[in-house]
Formats: structure tokens, C-alpha cells, sequence
């Protein structure tokens, strides 16, 4: 089958287009890995609290991204606990999650490179 110099060159730039997007999605999954790993290494020495609301994708995300990469953290339910509650109202946090770490740092949201520099920054001192 001979295809028209026109047929070749779209056919080239989908090549070309697909190369990138895989290189892409390689590349997405190795900097998560290595992301999860070092978080999961610096929450051993600052522990990560996340405050979550029983409705939120994000906080779904975020306890699926750290369970996946094993970074020890727990979590309270702004629904089903009281203290939990008041610590988020007392937060005034604009919602959930809100990632309790170490003594006196808060992450509101969820992003692996946030979480990785706010864990990775000195604990000040009292």
C-alpha cells in the first residue's frame, strides 16, 4: 500500500506525538515514586495528620497517593469525629484536607511536592 506524502506525514507527527506522550507518562511515574519514597522517609520523623471530610476526592487522593507509596500518616473525619471537627473549624481551613505536620505546620490541599518540602523544611524551633 503506498501512501501520499501528505497520509506519511501526519502519520509521522502521530508517531512523534505518541513517543512524547509515553516518555511523559514515564516520566510522571518515576519523579511519584521517587516523590513517595522521600515523603514516605521524612514523615518517619514528622508525622503527618490529615483531616478529611467523608465527601472529598481530593482527600480520597491524597490517602490513596500515600498508602500507595506507604507514608505513615493518620486521619480523622470532620463528619464523624468531634475533636477532629473542632481542630478543622479552629484551623479556619477553607476545606479539606488539611494536612496536620509535624507540631505547628498545615498544608491545606494535597500536592505529593507541597508535602515534600513542607516535611523536608526544619521544624522551628519553639
Amino acid at each position: 500500500m503506498k501512501l501520499n506524502p501528505q497520509t506519511r506525514s501526519w502519520l509521522g507527527l502521530l508517531c512523534i506525538v505518541m513517543a512524547v506522550l509515553a516518555v511523559q507518562g514515564w516520566w510522571k511515574e518515576r519523579r511519584s515514586v521517587s516523590t513517595g519514597a522521600e515523603v514516605a522517609e521524612l514523615a518517619r520523623e514528622s508525622p503527618i495528620r490529615m483531616m478529611s471530610s467523608d465527601v472529598c476526592a481530593v482527600c480520597d487522593q491524597a490517602r490513596h497517593w500515600m498508602t500507595e507509596h506507604q507514608v505513615p500518616f493518620t486521619e480523622c473525619s470532620i463528619e464523624r469525629d468531634p475533636k477532629c471537627r473542632a481542630d478543622f473549624e479552629a484551623s479556619r481551613s477553607p476545606g479539606t484536607p488539611v494536612m496536620l505536620v509535624g507540631e505547628d505546620r498545615a498544608i491545606v490541599g494535597f500536592s505529593p511536592e507541597r508535602l515534600r518540602a513542607t516535611l523536608a523544611r526544619p521544624q522551628p524551633s519553639p
